[in-house]
This record gives C-alpha cells, sequence and structure tokens, in this order.
C-alpha cells in the first residue's frame, strides 16, 4: 500500500483523484461521505478493482485491523493507496501489525522546482502567499489572506481539538501567534512558557501537537548523537510561508527551510534513506542556517541571506574545516559564482532545482 500524508488542504485528494484517472478499474471512496462510508465498511467494492483508494480512513474507528484485514486478502492485481493527515502519520510512527505492507509518501505544499518557470515573481509570491495551492492560485491577496484565516481556524477549532483534547483553548493559540514571530531564532520552552503563562512542558507538548499536524516543524542543531541535539533549543518553521509574520529576510529562510525538507523528505520516501534537515551551531556563537543531513552524515550546509553576497564567516568555517559542500542562497543577487569553492546562489535558481 502507499500513505499519502500531509498537512490539510494540501492536495492529497486531488491527487489521489488524479492518479485514479490514469488507472482502469479505480473506486475512490471517502470516509466523510454516509455513502462511501457504508461501502467501505462492508467492504463492497468490485473483486477487479484495480485501484483502491481510501481517503479519511483514519476517521473510521478501528480502520489499522480493516485496513490489515482487506490488505491480507487482496487479489493480487489489486493496489491501495491510503491518503490522510495527522493521524495517519502519527500511527506511522508508532508502528503497529501494519509493519512490511506500506509505502509512505508525504506530499508538501507547492515549491519552486515544481512550477512551470520558477521565476522571481513566483519567488516573491511564495513568501507572502505560500505553498498551498489555494491561496498561491487565488486571484487576489485578500482572497489569499481569506482562505489563510479560516484556514487557522479551522486548524485551532478542529484539527487540534479533534487531536487530543485541550483544556486550554486560549494557550495553545497564544502559542500558534508567538511562534508565527519567532521563525528563525530559536525557541526556548521556558521563554514560551512565560508568556503563555504555562509550564515549559506544556509548551513542549503545544508544540508537538503542532508539528503532527504538519503545522510547523522543528530544526535542531546537528550532532551524532540525536538525543544530545533535541536537547538543544531548536528554531521553529511553517509548513506554510504565509503564516509566517516576519519580515522579507525571515519570510525567505522559512520557504528555503521548507524546499530543503521537502527534498530531503523524497530522498527519504523514495530512496529509503534517513535524512534530517538541522542546523549548525557551536559555543563559539559560530552558526549556519541549515545542513542536510543523509544517513547520519552532513552533506550539503546553506546560509540564507536577503543581500548580502559577502560570504557568510561561519559557512566559510564550517566548509573549510569539516569539507562540506557550501551554498550560501541570497534573494538579491546579480551574479552567481563560486567563492573559495563555496556556491553563490540566486534563491530562485537554487530553489527550483532542488
Amino acid at each position: 500500500m502507499v500513505f499519502i500524508t500531509g498537512p490539510r488542504q494540501v492536495g492529497k485528494t486531488s491527487l489521489a483523484l488524479s492518479i485514479a484517472e490514469g488507472v482502469r478499474q479505480s473506486v475512490y471512496l471517502n470516509y466523510d461521505s454516509f455513502s462511501h462510508r457504508d461501502i467501505i465498511h462492508k467492504a463492497e467494492w468490485l473483486p477487479d478493482t484495480r485501484l483502491l483508494i481510501l481517503d479519511e480512513l483514519h476517521k473510521m474507528e478501528g480502520w489499522k485491523n480493516f485496513l490489515k484485514g482487506i490488505y491480507d486478502v487482496k487479489p493480487p492485481h489489486q493496489q491501495i493507496l491510503v491518503t490522510g493527515s495527522a493521524r495517519l502519520e502519527a500511527f506511522r510512527q508508532s508502528g503497529d501489525s501494519l509493519a512490511g505492507r506500506f509505502f509512505r509518501h508525504r506530499l508538501h505544499p507547492f515549491s519552486m522546482a515544481e512550477l512551470p518557470d520558477g521565476t522571481d515573481d513566483d519567488l516573491d509570491a511564495l513568501m507572502v502567499r505560500g505553498g498551498f495551492p489555494e491561496p498561491f492560485l487565488a486571484e487576489s491577496d485578500d482572497d489569499a489572506n481569506r482562505w489563510r484565516q479560516q484556514y487557522i481556524d479551522g486548524l485551532i477549532r478542529t484539527d487540534i481539538l479533534d487531536f487530543e483534547k485541550i483544556h486550554d483553548f486560549r494557550a495553545i493559540q497564544l502559542t500558534l501567534e508567538l511562534l508565527r514571530r519567532r521563525v528563525g531564532s530559536p525557541v526556548s520552552w521556558s521563554s514560551l512558557a512565560r508568556d503563555v503563562n504555562c509550564a515549559p512542558n506544556t509548551i513542549k507538548r503545544y508544540v508537538e501537537i503542532l508539528e503532527s499536524l504538519f503545522i510547523v516543524f522543528r530544526v535542531t542543531p546537528f550532532h551524532r548523537n540525536i538525543g544530545r541535539s533535541l536537547l538543544k533549543e531548536p528554531k521553529i518553521y511553517f509548513f506554510d510561508t504565509g503564516m509566517v509574520k516576519g519580515d522579507e529576510g525571515v519570510r525567505l529562510e522559512n520557504l528555503v527551510a521548507t524546499g530543503l525538507l521537502k527534498n530531503l523528505n523524497q530522498t527519504e520516501d523514495t530512496k529509503g534513506k534517513r535524512c534530517r534537515l538541522q542546523s549548525l551551531r557551536t559555543k563559539e556563537k559560530k552558526e549556519v542556517d541549515f545542513v542536510m543531513v543523509e544517513d547520519d552524515q552532513p552533506k550539503v550546509i546553506v546560509e540564507v541571506k536577503l543581500s548580502d553576497a559577502g560570504i557568510n564567516p561561519s559557512l566559510r568555517y564550517f566548509h573549510k574545516k569539516y569539507g562540506l559542500e557550501a551554498a550560501q542562497v541570497v534573494k538579491n543577487l546579480h551574479n552567481e559564482r563560486m567563492v573559495d569553492g563555496i556556491q553563490l546562489r540566486r534563491a530562485a535558481n537554487f530553489l527550483r532545482e532542488l
């Protein structure tokens, strides 16, 4: 089976239906539809069905055992595609009797690499509207803003409360708003807890919920001992760059983070390599925004700048000391070039090639 996971309204259903168009004898069933739900409960699709698509199945009680049952007795010609978001991904991480029966593919918002032209105008649009299909393709910024307001309200009032019982609704709402203003900066659980007026462990749990719902992702400092890296202050980024409340430089950094994460997730999902997006930080205050890690080995280090063409000293230090491939990604750059083995790249070009 294939599980397609990702944020709500990122296009999972549209992708599944598009795949179905190319397969004869395909059946699409959505658990949110009462008529479809009855067919699912009774497993009444025809035996010659070649592609069975089950959407929102995780809302069904006992869905894991149900899915295991239909997979174990399915005819050899039948393929199964399952779509879902938070609960499906959380289940995948916990492990269960479905182990060895499925592959996972994470669907991200649009990136520069997916756009037909990938121009500077597209880059600006992604920085303002984010890559979710509806706001990105909206006719105006007002339409995009209206969508986002409803989206955030739906996330908080429906998805979060459905995912876990939250006693202090205001606290998690305030946590989300504060994170929108602290993108790209190391986040202290204690500092956030003081601002929200709750315990640091509560803040940490709220962030874990936001991660599970594909609202935010954290970037921790690289350390070969994963446990030690998790203890250090992470940086928080949003899957939807349009949610970021910050200046142009902060939005650019968030957009680059989403592009790098998407590239690493694709490598992990299609090639089976363990990949992580992390940062580099030393006690001597040497910092680089991102390091792409494959199978616990740092591969590429990336620094993001809005317009500074001078090579970042920390980027130069890590490149020279460890021999890592390095790139400085700059939005406002006239000429791309190599400086002492470090790539100086225009942001639009760099992201288009990921």
